[in-house]
């Protein structure tokens, strides 16, 4: 446990290594915490502060600098937020308007990166379901055939079929017909699984084309799932804090080609009740000491289907970037919970 003093301290050393990048002495803590306190006293505090393993004395410098230790302390006992105002919130919202799902991952992860001018990276939402709203078949020549699939939300997925004969624009309509009338609204595995049954309906030679659309739509739906998108990953060129390590900076770069530890952490964030903060490589997922990860849910129709999350270096503005995360999370999930028509203007 921290005595109060201690706790005010650490949070004015935090906040002024934040502001600064400098290490932090005993007097530029007595100017900015407020306490009364001789220059004995403070150093005494920050001894023990030192034993604790949340601050750290660089051998250039007789300040201090706060381990990730430090950090999470803060971050979880000590941070004071700083909320986004009304109009900030709804500006924010107005840059939220593509149809397409993915363009909405797309416009999240890149307004992160320009808010925080560190790397934005959005989980692509995991499919509710293999459904389809609406299916059509597109004649490009004689051996082959566009898949059109429009999903449940109004993202539309195309697949080429190779055909075992040349199939007529009005039989292609039939078949399109044919699913869009007995089968919208059912999964890929659902609608496989009937087919055999039912295909009786139609010619024997429709049903090589129906299969193969059964098998290409499934693949379609699921396919991709598993991935982010990432912004502004060149702005942490920029940042002191990561570009004075290239062995760091390295990795963290083969981390974002990789993938397979930033997906897992994005994971964990789907589980969390609100913002998670990973610092350093605490995780054991994006081993980078200097380097920390903020991410939050976003929900379709109340159910989590992916992350947002900020990337920057352990050294950030965390009272601004939390509530950064946490709005674009909620306007995201605004987003992608309302249907196409929803965000028609009404004359």
């Amino acid at each position: 446990m921290l005595s109060e003093r201690a706790q005010i301290l650490l949070k004015t050393l935090v906040e002024r290594y934040i502001a600064d990048g400098q290490p932090v002495g005993s007097r530029a803590l007595s100017r900015f915490s407020g306490l009364d306190l001789s220059p004995a006293s403070i150093r005494n505090l920050m001894s023990d502060l030192e034993e604790m393993g949340l601050i750290v004395s660089p051998h250039t410098s007789a300040g201090r600098i706060p381990t990730p230790r430090g950090y999470r302390f803060f971050v979880d006992s000590l941070l004071t937020l700083q909320p986004l105002e009304r109009e900030q919130i709804r500006a924010l919202a107005d840059q939220f308007h593509p149809e397409n799902p993915h363009q909405l991952v797309q416009a999240a992860s890149t307004l992160l990166s320009d808010l925080t001018h560190f790397a934005g990276l959005v989980m692509t939402p995991r499919r509710r379901t293999t459904a389809f709203r609406h299916i059509e078949f597109l004649r490009l020549n004689e051996q082959r055939v566009l898949l059109i699939i429009v999903s449940p939300t109004g993202d539309v997925q195309n697949r080429v079929i190779l055909a075992d004969r040349d199939y007529s624009p009005s039989e292609l309509v039939e078949a399109g017909n044919f699913l869009n009338q007995h089968y919208a609204g059912l999964d890929f595995d659902q609608i496989r699984d009937r087919l055999c049954d039912e295909l009786k309906a139609l010619r024997d030679d429709m049903t090589r084309l129906l299969t193969q659309a059964m098998e290409a739509g499934s693949q379609a739906m699921t396919e991709g799932e598993d991935g982010f998108v990432l912004s502004g990953e060149h702005r942490l060129l920029h940042s002191a804090d990561l570009s004075s390590n290239m062995v760091s900076l390295r990795r963290l770069f083969e981390e974002f080609e990789q993938k397979t530890g930033l997906l897992q952490l994005l994971h964990l964030g789907t589980r969390a009740q609100g913002i998670q903060i990973f610092i350093g490589g605490e995780s054991g997922l994006v081993p980078v000491d200097e380097c920390s990860v903020v991410t939050a849910p976003y929900e379709v129709d109340g159910e989590v289907v992916g992350t947002v999350g900020v990337i920057g270096p352990t050294r950030m503005a965390y009272e601004r970037v939390i509530p950064i995360v946490e709005i674009t999370a909620r306007l995201l999930s605004n987003a992608m919970s309302q249907r196409p028509s929803d965000r028609t203007p009404t004359s």
